[in-house]
């Protein structure tokens, strides 16, 4: 997909940087929550970007169809909005979300909206406390979608294998996603994730960190102070 927003516009929205900072926070503290039970701050920061993103593309097909998926995403539980729809139980949301993404995966087996579909399903699975199921998901658009959204599949699973304990692979995804970023995962963005997971272990890492983002006036510089400043005093 071609995206006809520079980065500047597609991280124009504050929701994308502050999401970053609640989504590695909140897995420094509650590691055994989130593979017990799962949860949709994992991939928050990500499921803004794929939507910012797929907004910017030219239309076909799969794309309308990947689009009526995401938009049934966003329907609300309970009492429909004027002139929408909604549905009766967040169960009911979930159940009819899954089989949205899961059709479009199966019937463009191989396809660019397949794998973005396969990521979706990712986070789906996590929410529901899969996590193997979630990994797999997640894996299959890290090896076989596009750069785009390969690196934020990659994102997520690299939160996840902190999450996991799993920190030389978090470490390993994260420096690939700093030495190759895309137009939806930034070197700054990955270095700030890599920072914010090693904070609690090792906090003089993450400070030299933190300083260089500050100092390069980047699209996270405020966020990165923020976080030096929770930092633990030398």
């Amino acid at each position: 997909m071609a995206s006809n927003l520079t980065r500047k516009e597609l991280l124009k929205q504050d929701k994308f940087t502050v999401e970053a900072e609640h989504t590695v926070d909140y897995l420094s503290t509650h590691r055994k929550e989130v593979v017990r039970y799962g949860t949709v701050a994992l991939v928050a920061i990500v499921l803004v970007a794929a939507v910012f993103y797929y907004r910017s593309s030219r239309a076909s097909v799969r794309e309308q169809i990947l689009g009526e998926a995401i938009a049934l995403d966003n329907v609300p539980v309970g009492q429909a909005p004027p002139g929408g729809q909604s549905f009766p139980t967040q169960a009911a949301k979930n159940d009819g979300v899954t089989r949205a993404f899961a059709k479009l995966a199966s019937d463009y087996s191989g396809s660019e909206e397949a794998y973005i579909a396969e990521y979706y399903l990712g986070a789906k699975a996590l929410d529901a406390g899969n996590v193997d199921e979630a990994r797999r998901k997640f894996q299959d658009a890290a090896d076989h979608g596009n750069a785009n959204y390969a690196s934020l599949a990659k994102l997520a699973l690299a939160q996840l294998d902190y999450a996991q304990n799993r920190t030389a692979e978090a470490e390993a995804l994260l420096k690939g996603l700093m030495d190759h970023p895309t137009d939806l995962v930034s070197k700054e963005q990955a270095e700030f994730t890599w920072a914010k997971t090693i904070a609690p272990t090792k906090p003089e890492e993450a400070r030299k960190l933190f300083q260089q983002l500050v100092s390069e006036k980047s699209e996270v510089s405020q966020i990165a102070q923020a976080a030096m400043n929770e930092l633990p005093q030398k």
